[in-house]
């Protein structure tokens, strides 16, 4: 495989690949048939859309997109029995994960029920005392009084727990991998079953949710009544699909466009106060949901109250939204102190076992459980490698992992839990959770390193980094950018196009808090592009970016408007860099 602009090792030890000579030929005929820029033709081509096609991925409708919620095992009789619960006031539970997916499923169904003049107790697990999932205590405390318990984002794998909840129908609504037998509930719609096709196994819990919700609205059509505006209700689904790391393909792509446009209307209390706290002032993009409302909705799961982020996404009164998203940013500022201590020390561990391996892993007493999926991910980040990392507390050790695009951590954990190296352990390909023994660990985390490397993690040589294709600095224009906004949005599964800006010239550069660098590219002649590289004085792109001295670079990177003091610039947020 050639390489592109003939960098083979670039600044961050990278090998660029760029469009293929079919990409490109085929790009070169969008455009003759469609008019769009080149970049933009590029770009839909290597997502195999073609010219025909070319409109209506630009333009997405959830209407052709979404899916017959019918196609899922068990709907009719989850959405009948919900509905009969409502009709017939029935006492009615959500019990939710302590996550965003989790608390966004619960506020889905919390919210549909008050548009109805229904309540329901909301039940979220303390995620130190009770840990993930349905516990027995719980539901059968539930099931006492309640009729209906409806488990979202989690259940699947709790067989003894929907056992015991005894005088009580059980609804489960979730995503995460099913094992070969489903728990005794009267309805398990899960598109990760295993007796499902896989088709819509990219949808997070709060899809399969409002997949419920519509066919609720279905049935009572069919019966000549009403059900509240579920269109009202994407703001929460688009939330939960991006903080979940949920590929934004498909009817993905199409739930989470229309939800960032319900959310940029601000009428849901919750969402608005906490992008009020957040400092949110401009409309929202995935980046908003994943990086600044998704943590802080997190926060009271990870460290405080688990119910917190629940009651804030489901809650329509303007005081108690405020209390709820000052008390989750303040929670949020601790989470992010903590997880810097963890942080610091699972890198140095992991380090000291070798950052080659098919896994990373770190595991250390009396790290708090609240912070390990973030930690792993920030391993992985680091690696490139899938990572778990795993708070120990005297012999049981409770841990998540992050994973990377190709490889199926989910899968792994679940063998691994059948194997009996852990004591429980499960979730989808990007992320994972898992409690093993202490004694057991090594040798579980040993086992999962194979597994992986089956996979193909670990693989050695340069990584690759692909490229889009090359821009010239004039050609960086805010049109062009809007242009190929309309291919998002991007996040999990379909990333923003990277681009490369050869031989650019580095005509000022300077620091920007602790870590970043701001930079000005010029292509010799008059264009210039303003560049930020984040974190860039902590890798081998600080010293190349402020050293230059007039010496061309090759600049791989995205391209995005920056809006600042009420005035919109384009800039490249740049992520590697080879001398040219």
């Amino acid at each position: 495989m050639s390489t592109f602009l003939n960098v083979e090792l670039s600044a961050l030890g990278q090998r660029w690949i760029g469009p293929t000579p079919e990409v490109e030929r085929l790009a070169e005929a969008m455009v003759q048939d469609t008019r769009l820029p080149l970049p933009l033709a590029r770009l839909l081509v290597a997502r195999g859309v073609s010219p025909t096609e070319a409109a209506g991925f630009l333009d997405p409708q959830l209407r052709d997109l979404l899916p017959d919620p019918r196609r899922l095992k068990d709907m009719d009789k989850a959405a009948a029995r919900f509905l009969r619960a409502v009709k017939g006031r029935e006492r009615i539970a959500v019990f939710g994960d302590y996550d965003v997916d989790g608390g966004a499923s619960a506020a889905l169904i919390l919210t549909w029920l008050r548009l109805m003049g229904r309540e329901a107790t909301l039940y979220i697990p303390d995620r130190i005392d009770e840990g993930y999932g349905p516990n027995v205590p719980a539901m059968s405390g539930l099931a006492a009084a309640h009729d209906l318990i409806l488990c979202v984002d989690c259940g699947t794998l709790s067989h003894e727990a929907i056992a015991a909840a005894k005088g009580a129908d059980v609804v489960i609504l979730d995503h995460h991998l099913g094992a070969e037998t489903l728990p005794p509930a009267l309805a398990v719609v899960n598109p990760n079953r295993q007796d499902e096709d896989g088709s819509l196994g990219h949808l997070c819990a709060a899809s399969v949710v409002f997949l419920m919700l519509v066919e609720a609205n279905r049935l009572m059509r069919g019966e000549g009544a009403q059900g509240p505006d579920l269109m009202a209700m994407l703001d929460l689904v688009a939330l939960a699909t991006v903080a979940d790391v949920a590929p934004l393909v498909g009817v993905n792509r199409a739930l989470v466009r229309q939800g960032l446009k319900v959310l940029a209307r601000r009428d849901r209390v919750g969402l608005r106060a906490l992008a009020d706290v957040a400092r949110m002032d401009q409309a929202p993009t995935p980046y908003h949901l994943g990086f600044l409302l998704g943590p802080r909705v997190n926060a009271g799961g990870r460290i405080g109250a688990s119910d917190l982020g629940a009651r804030l996404l489901a809650t329509d009164d303007p005081h108690e939204a405020g209390a709820l998203a000052e008390r989750l940013d303040v929670l949020n500022t601790e989470r992010r102190e903590i997880e810097a201590r963890v942080r610091d020390a699972a890198m140095e561990q992991a380090e000291a076992r070798g950052l080659d391996a098919p896994l990373v892993w770190a595991a250390g007493e009396g790290w708090h459980p609240g912070v390990v999926g973030i930690v792993a991910a920030r391993l992985k980040e680091a690696t490139h490698r899938p990572a778990v990392v795993i708070g120990l507390d005297g012999t049981i050790g409770k841990g998540s992992g992050r994973s990377v695009t190709g490889i199926d951590l989910g899968a792994a954990v679940h063998r691994l839990a059948g194997e009996g190296h852990l004591e429980k352990g499960g979730g989808h390909r990007m992320a994972a959770g898992l409690t093993v023994r202490q004694d057991r660990l090594e040798a579980a985390m040993e086992r999962l390193a194979e597994l992986l490397a089956r996979q193909g993690a670990g693989t050695p040589g340069p990584r690759d980094l692909r490229i889009d294709g090359l821009l010239m600095p004039q050609a960086i224009t805010p049109a062009l950018v809007e242009e190929i906004e309309k291919a998002g949005p991007f996040g999990q599964g379909a990333p923003a196009p990277r681009f490369a800006i050869p031989a650019a010239t580095i005509t000022h550069s300077g620091r920007i808090g602790t870590n970043h660098l701001r930079v000005t590219l010029s292509d010799g002649l008059s264009a210039r592009v303003e560049g930020i590289c984040f974190g860039g004085c902590d890798t081998a792109l600080g010293p190349l970016l402020q050293a230059q001295a007039g010496r061309r670079l090759h600049l791989a990177g995205r391209i995005e408007l920056n809006t600042f003091g009420g005035r919109t610039r384009v800039q490249m947020r740049i992520e590697d860099a080879a001398p040219a």
